[in-house]
């Protein structure tokens, strides 16, 4: 089974890009984050042509979220209890049957903006209640993933330049300290379980070449359950969708794909 996540900075900007990638990579279930569109704009007929059943949790011109599975598709909840002002940032559904079955979350977490900003301690809120909901219902011997873009980078090995952007947006003390709480309810990152000391990224700034010089952060993460460790055969950062395909321009994100035993 192949799982991935995805911030797509756009899905009406990126459609045939996006197809471009499934049609390649062909994973079996997705998480799409920063659809920037409503659910009655969603381009369903795109994605089932290609064997995509979707579920959708849209606003228009900002965040949105999105399941996409070649398995059969169950729907649980959309929206983080309590934080509705904050847009539309999490889907939930089960994903698969019998042993193949997970529970998939795909969430985009705020951004915080910068440190005097009012949206900063929103998110340390935000990720506050996400750590309460995710205790909820998350159990180590259940396949649960929680997948998407979390805007936080978790440690100095995440950062293309800690010395330089220590204690900045992503970087606090404060936001590190509420990612760790939401793994302690029983979590793991599943590119750290493979590459536990890999200098990697998944988001580099459009601007200034950052992608060339290498400049990026890990913000991306696929996070799962022992028992979907126990399944974890490989994950990795796919960079090479983080550059152009002839005419068609990427996100400023890079897809993350791991590969799980069936059962």
């Amino acid at each position: 089974m192949r799982i991935a996540t995805w911030n797509v900075n756009g899905l009406r900007a990126r459609l045939d890009f996006v197809k471009h990638w499934l049609a390649e990579r062909a994973p079996d279930v997705v998480g799409f984050q920063e659809l920037k569109l409503t659910d009655d704009q969603f381009p369903h007929a795109d994605f089932e042509a290609l064997g995509y059943r979707c579920l959708t949790h849209g606003q228009k011109s900002w965040n949105g979220v999105a399941i996409l599975s070649k398995l059969p598709l169950e729907p649980i909840e959309a929206g983080l209890p309590g934080q509705a002002e904050f847009g539309a940032r999490l889907i939930r559904a089960r994903v698969g049957e019998g042993p193949r079955a997970l529970d998939f979350t795909t969430l985009y977490c705020p951004n915080g903006k910068d440190l005097d900003h009012e949206d900063y301690p929103r998110k340390l809120a935000w990720f506050e209640a996400l750590r309460g909901w995710a205790e909820g219902f998350v159990r180590a011997d259940e396949s649960a993933v929680l997948c998407g873009d979390f805007n936080i980078v978790p440690t100095p090995l995440d950062s293309w330049s800690e010395e330089e952007l220590a204690g900045s947006i992503f970087h606090t003390d404060a936001e590190r300290e509420r990612y760790a709480a939401l793994l302690a309810v029983g979590l793991r990152d599943l590119y750290r379980e493979r590459e536990p000391a890999t200098k990697a990224f998944s988001w580099w700034d459009y601007r200034g070449g950052a992608f060339h010089r290498r400049q990026g952060l890990r913000i991306d993460m696929l996070l799962g359950t022992p028992a979907v460790v126990a399944r974890l055969r490989s994950v990795e950062i796919d960079r090479e969708y983080r550059k152009k395909k002839g005419e068609l321009t990427p996100s400023d994100h890079a897809p993350v794909v791991a590969v799980l035993d069936a059962e």
